[in-house]
């Protein structure tokens, strides 16, 4: 008898095992009043399928809202929210660099996340141009502003929360720059997804502005004219030029000419307009401009991951780590 018992008992978990997948999930009694709110297969993978969310995570989820897929998604958004604030921590300088227009003004966003791999994912990227066209609607350029956004019925930092959920990297948008109005025009270029400059002319054509963001991003100026150097600077830059030639034994006059001419050359290496336009290289930048009828009202350039400090992995280390047993 007492046999009999025990393969019954042990029989029973290897029955459950084989129940056709036809048959729902359900809800122990002693959980919920609901238990016959059935979770089945199919709403398994219509949740997964919107959700990118694990197959065991989506049972849960159906599970703890009584197999409701709207409250499920909402559910594990909420879990995912403490997984995104897990990987907020952790370095993300890779990424891409994505425009957006809107009515005279263009702006280049930076989205960051932590290998290139991600970078080139069909989910990151439809993410980025997501924010990138908020940002170019937007009359800020205020990150914490425009994610607080709407995209479609959820924020756009929701958006981002959950995708950090579903990739498992961490997804910053670092930044967004702008530039125009109706009175101006504006070129673009992004290189390989990694340099993004804006160039804003008076006068002109968007392919000339767009001729002039290649040089810029080739080329890589402090500033676009002389005006744009701030007065210090100039000033730093005069005292070390004097120094450099006080000894020559030259009358004064003659030292500050030298210190002149020393310092427009300077000024032409550091400013756009002064700088040989590198697609023909006989004339400046402001003289190819001139022939086209603009003039220079400004740029930004920005490189994905500047300013980040990278991790450098030390390979021998963790591999003598590895060996001593820690």
């Amino acid at each position: 008898m007492r046999l009999s018992a025990l393969l019954f008992l042990l029989s029973a978990p290897v029955a459950a095992a084989f129940v056709p997948s036809s048959v729902p999930f359900v809800r122990n009694a002693a959980s919920s009043t609901s238990l016959q709110m059935a979770v089945t297969t199919a709403l398994i993978k219509e949740l997964r399928d919107s959700t990118g969310a694990g197959m065991m995570d989506c049972k849960k989820a159906l599970v703890e809202t009584d197999g409701d897929v709207e409250a499920a998604s909402e559910y594990l958004r909420k879990a995912g929210l403490v997984k995104a604030d897990k990987k907020a921590t952790r370095i993300a300088a890779e990424g891409k660099i994505v425009i957006g227009s809107s009515g005279g003004k263009t702006v280049m966003v930076e989205v960051n996340c932590e290998t290139d791999f991600v970078a080139k994912d069909d989910g990151f990227l439809g993410f980025a141009d997501t924010v990138a066209n908020a940002a170019a609607g937007a009359d800020t350029e205020d990150v914490t502003a425009i994610m607080g956004s709407a995209d479609d019925t959820d924020s756009l930092e929701a958006t981002r929360q959950a995708l950090v959920a579903k990739i498992g990297e961490n997804i910053q948008v670092r930044r967004v720059e702008g530039m125009g109005s109706a009175d101006t025009v504006v070129g673009e270029y992004v290189h390989f997804g990694k340099i993004g400059v804006l160039v804003e002319l008076e006068g002109g054509t968007p392919e000339l502005a767009t001729d002039v963001a290649m040089h810029v991003a080739a080329m890589n100026p402090p500033y676009a004219t002389r005006e744009d150097v701030p007065a210090e600077d100039i000033e730093k830059e005069k005292s070390i030029l004097a120094a450099q030639v006080e000894d020559s034994g030259k009358p004064p006059e003659i030292v500050e000419k030298m210190v002149e001419g020393r310092l427009r050359k300077y000024l032409e290496e550091i400013c756009l307009v002064s700088q040989t336009y590198v697609k023909t290289g006989d004339k400046t930048v402001g003289k190819y401009l001139e022939e086209n009828g603009a003039t220079m009202k400004g740029f930004k350039r920005i490189e994905v991951g500047e300013g980040i400090e990278k991790k450098e992995d030390d390979f021998a280390a963790e591999v003598a780590k590895m060996a001593a047993g820690n």
